[in-house]
């Protein structure tokens, strides 16, 4: 107990030797700095952006400038880049992002399209076809394949619905 007092009482008498780091909110004009690439494609690439709202496997969040360093991995659903022009909506079908010092931010993941190049329609079909399959008589690693199709087709389904 005496030496924490003599700790508290020699920080009191000399604040300036002790440095605390604090963390603070991002400024407006904070940036990120994104790469998001793809087996086959680089997508963003040190790019400047305002937020980044991600669909980690513990729930959604948004990752802005002074963000703390993490490794997330990412489930299917929308990643969403805004930047100072508008934004941009991406359907991945899972991954990871690591959230770096110094205000980067890399997301790999297998695959990645826009949202607007999916049909509704479609979307409807495949996951019919997949759940079909889940369901029926066919080998069991088939049957996890379609199940695994199915999720990413309702994630893809739920994206496009709350667009």
């Amino acid at each position: 107990m005496a030496s924490l007092r003599l700790a508290t009482s020699a920080a009191r008498r000399a604040p300036s030797l002790i440095r605390v780091a604090q963390r603070g909110y991002a400024e407006a004009s904070d940036k990120i700095q994104l790469s998001m690439a793809l087996p086959h494609q680089s997508i963003f690439s040190s790019t400047d952006v305002v937020q980044v709202n991600l669909c980690a496997a513990t729930g959604d969040m948004g990752i802005l400038a002074n963000h703390v360093p993490s490794v997330e991995p990412l489930r299917p659903g929308v990643v969403e880049v805004i930047e100072s022009a508008g934004s941009k909506k991406w359907f991945i079908s899972g991954g990871f992002a690591t959230v770096h010092p110094n205000n980067k931010l890399t997301i790999n993941a297998v695959e990645a399209a826009p949202l607007e190049d999916f049909s509704v329609e479609s979307i409807r079909a495949n996951l019919q076809e997949a759940l079909k399959v889940a369901s029926g008589n066919g080998s069991e690693e088939d049957k996890l394949e379609a199940r695994i199709e199915a999720e990413v087709y309702e994630s893809l389904q739920y994206a496009l619905g709350s667009k």
